[in-house]
Order: structure tokens, then sequence, then C-alpha cells
């Protein structure tokens, strides 16, 4: 991993799903370093830089990450309350993007801190759309302190 600033943090486990959300935000040009990781736990560890990420420089944080809910060994909504409830990655937003599109989710994830909630298309070009108009957003039009 280079020096070079992290924009965007894709945690799924999904290959398929990664691949397309990668190949998307690449098509529109929105993102040049984009961070894939296939579970919660790595995520963490990236984030927080220990594990297999330690001595990354952890005031490198991305810009906007990609959370997916429905992971193995820590979900979703775990890595989102540790994210937003340690000061160095609070202000970090964080998308969930999911198949989900259950009530109590959505709300648990808003009452966690959630920037954003979006039901992933199942359908390629309407998901490509939806991924680059995201990427658009969180990386050009949105101001983070």
């Amino acid at each position: 991993m280079t020096h070079q600033e992290v924009e965007i943090l894709i945690v799924e486990d999904s290959p398929e799903d990664a691949e397309l959300t990668i190949r998307a935000l690449k098509k529109y040009q929105v993102a040049n370093n984009i961070v894939h990781v296939s579970d919660g736990a790595q995520a963490l560890d990236f984030l927080f830089a220990q594990g297999e990420y330690e001595g990354r420089n952890k005031a490198n944080l991305p810009k906007v990450i990609l959370l997916d809910l429905k992971m193995p060994k820590i979900n979703g909504m775990e890595v989102l309350e540790k994210i937003k409830s340690d000061p160095t990655t609070k202000s970090t937003p964080v998308v969930v993007l999911t198949s989900s599109a259950e009530d109590p989710d959505i709300k648990k994830c808003y009452a966690l801190g959630a920037n954003s909630y979006i039901v992933k298309p199942v359908e390629f070009g309407n998901f490509s759309k939806t991924v680059s108009d995201l990427g658009l957003y969180w990386m050009v039009m949105n101001k983070i302190p």
C-alpha cells in the first residue's frame, strides 16, 4: 500500500458486488485509490491500523466508506458502531450499501450514525449509475471538516 490518500474503502464480502462497485467507480473516474476489504474484522484492522494493516498511517482515513451489512466475522452494524463511536473515525462518512431493505436495519443504521443508506439495485446498469452518483457526491460535492 502506498502513502497515497485512500479515497474509498469498500467493505463487501461478495467479490462480485465489490468488483461491480470498483468497476463503476473507475468507469466514471470518481476515485483513484480504492481499498477493498472482505469482512468487518478487516475493515476495523484497516481503519485502526492493526493486524495485517499495522504500521499503516492511521491519519490517512478514507474520504468515504461503502459498507455492506451482512458479512462474516463482524457484521456491518458492529463496524458502523465502532467507526462512529471512535473520535478519530467518527467524522468519516459511512454509506451503507446493502441488499437489506428491512426497516429496522435502516433505522438502526441511522441511529448508529450512518450518513446514507442505499439498497443495492440488482440490475447492473442501475447499480453502476447508483455507485457513480454516490461516489460523485461523496468525493466531489460533499465537504468534510
